[in-house]
């Protein structure tokens, strides 16, 4: 008898885990693969075909972020709640701890032995998570009026300005417009969003006085390359060299002279996609571009069909976030957006991102499931 009611009991437990599995969204599943093979396959090249330093620990490192998404998915989506202020607090305790005792030439890092991680990165995820539960938290009467917004610009800038001071520029306005694109989802005033603007631009002179002198090196030779094509300009000439001779159907897997001779610097990080547009031309981006589409584009779909005000601000942040790390990456190595540590999702080599975006794809594969309920 209990053989039998122990053997029944397994069956249903499986029956329920077969049906929850499919109804995940394999098409983000998918996606998230396909990009993560990429990613290691372009690493593998930028080695010059060796699996070391990069190629392996980012497949290491991408198939245990899978395990950690899949063991998020099944997670109750409550604790997504519980939990969100306190991973925003802990996200900010060491983002003024690597200001002090960080690692690397420019302090992002914190290391503990081994494992180094960069606090900024968690940080977009731990914003998505507070902001959503503080709006969650607001009638809909309060979002009408201006006063409840003021913790949320906080919220937005103070981690924004941090990260800024560390200094890292990119990363820091990533966190302040992904904050700010949240307010306008929830619903701000337009004409709060035209007044802020409006500061903005009468508040440059006083920004460009704050920015250190690389930064501003950044910006002049955004605007013209040429004025140091040896020294700040060299890197986005090289890119534009690179993108520009693989044509339309490239140069062939592990054949691209910019990365084989060295002249594309950071073809493993933030120049990673350069690399690819030069082995596999025109095609080959062009289809990098329609996966990471299909890949946001399925995001907001699961943002706009579910009820929960706290899921849908924190499905919409998640893919906001895809949608400006692809926009700023893809812009920066085109000369269409100054250059600024913005790594392509999946895959850039890094371990922090990496772990960041398979987190947030776990998060919103887990709602998803429960569809309309948290």
């Amino acid at each position: 008898m209990n053989f039998k009611q122990n053997k029944f009991a397994t069956d249903s437990l499986l029956k329920i885990f077969f049906l929850k599995a499919l109804k995940i969204n394999w098409l983000i599943v998918f996606c998230t693969i396909f990009l993560g093979i990429i990613g290691v396959g372009a690493l593998y090249s930028a080695a010059g075909g060796s699996w070391d330093p990069w190629a392996k620990k980012h497949l290491i490192r991408f198939l245990s972020g899978l395990i950690l998404m899949f063991i998020i998915i099944f997670l109750p989506t409550k604790l997504f709640y519980k939990f969100s202020f306190l991973f925003f607090i802990t996200c900010l305790i060491f983002l003024i701890f690597v200001k002090f005792f960080g690692v690397g030439n420019i302090q992002r890092w914190i290391s503990f032995g081994v494992i180094n991680f960069q606090p900024s990165e968690l940080m977009k995820l731990g914003l998505i998570l507070v902001l959503a539960k503080y709006f969650d938290n607001l009638s809909r009467i309060q979002l009408d009026k201006l006063f409840p917004y003021i913790i949320p610009f906080i919220l937005i800038f103070l981690p924004g300005f941090i990260v800024i001071s560390q200094p890292d520029l990119g990363t820091g306005l990533t966190i302040i417009l992904l904050g700010l694109a949240i307010l306008f989802y929830v619903g701000i005033s337009l004409k709060f969003v035209l007044f802020c603007f409006f500061v903005l631009i009468c508040s440059i002179p006083l920004i460009w006085q704050q920015l250190y002198e690389y930064q501003k090196n950044r910006i002049l030779v955004f605007l013209n390359p040429e004025i140091d094509s040896l020294g700040s300009g060299y890197q986005i000439i090289q890119s534009k060299i690179a993108i520009g001779s693989g044509g339309t159907f490239g140069k062939g897997y592990l054949l691209g002279s910019q990365s084989r001779l060295n002249y594309l610097p950071e073809k493993h990080t933030d120049f990673i996609f350069t690399l690819i547009s030069e082995e596999f031309g025109f095609i080959g981006s062009m289809s990098i571009i329609l996966i990471f589409s299909v890949l946001i584009i399925s995001i907001f779909k699961v943002s706009f069909k579910i009820e929960s005000f706290f899921s849908k601000i924190l499905v919409f942040g998640i893919g906001f976030l895809f949608f400006l790390y692809l926009t700023l990456n893809i812009g920066m190595v085109c000369g269409l957006l100054p250059v600024v540590g913005a790594p392509l999702p999946l895959i850039s080599y890094g371990g922090t991102s990496l772990f960041t975006v398979l987190i947030a794809i776990g998060i919103v594969l887990n709602i998803n499931l429960r569809e309309n309920r948290i």
